[in-house]
């Protein structure tokens, strides 16, 4: 279990039970069918929470490229690692979305509609306007990044010393992204991570998808670049603070 691999399979199960819960609220004919948004934001934090639990002991559970660029801004993660990270994060993205088809392929093939049949891969904004989704997206991932920086384990208060919270130290992160999930996703999804966007996006290009729509690769960019601007945004901001 290398940082490598602890990215691939902490990525894939996030993204397995993340997009999976798109897919049993949008597809037809599944047991969660129109089950609302609050069922999707709900899943997707826990689904980040599984992920971390997995990959956390072993490469720090970044489960994604913003957050491994914004570590290394900051001065908290070698840049020499950056590129294996990233890559085992969008590996497992892709990974975790084909698995998705595979779980979901029944209800695929039901499914008329192709729109409802990416969003099970990818986001896509409410309404398309390319400089508010952009907007959206730079401020969520923001939010997140933020937030990450300031989170700090238990410790007794008399001499500091550290108390370890083993899995529920995963926690913390998982409801941040719930709150950005139910307060900050109703514009674009709230993708805040390139991997979990375009790896997805990529598989559903290349899967053979019955009646599926096409791609949106016109829009694509915004869900890899402002979570980039977003996360280096704030680990400046989290530097200028320091001082």
């Amino acid at each position: 279990m290398t940082p490598f691999i602890a990215e691939i399979i902490g990525t894939a199960v996030m993204i397995l039970l993340g997009n999976g819960v798109v897919a049993n609220v949008v597809l037809k004919d599944t047991k969660g069918n129109n089950g609302g948004w609050i069922v999707i934001t709900t899943a997707w934090a826990f689904a980040v929470f599984v992920g971390v639990l997995i990959a956390g002991p072993y490469s720090g559970a970044h489960l994604n490229p913003a957050v491994t660029l914004s570590l290394a801004i900051a001065g908290k993660f070698p840049w020499a690692d950056v590129p294996t990270y990233i890559a085992g994060e969008f590996i497992g993205a892709m990974t975790g979305a084909f698995f998705v088809w595979v779980f979901y392929k029944d209800h695929f093939d039901r499914t008329e509609d192709g729109g409802a049949k990416m969003a099970a891969f990818c986001t896509a904004p409410a309404i398309r306007n390319l400089t508010n989704n952009f907007i959206s997206e730079v401020i969520g991932t923001f939010v997140l990044i933020i937030s990450i920086f300031y989170i700090t384990g238990a410790e007794i208060t008399g001499n500091h010393q550290p108390v370890g919270l083993g899995s529920i130290g995963a926690l913390p992160v998982s409801i941040v992204v719930w709150v950005i999930g139910l307060a900050l996703g109703g514009t674009t999804g709230y993708a805040i991570n390139p991997a979990r966007d375009l790896g997805p996006r990529i598989i559903h290009a290349i899967l053979p998808i019955k009646q599926k729509a096409g791609s949106d690769w016109g829009y694509a960019w915004i869900p890899v670049v402002a979570p980039v601007v977003g996360a280096s945004l704030a680990a400046v901001v989290y530097l200028f603070l320091l001082k």
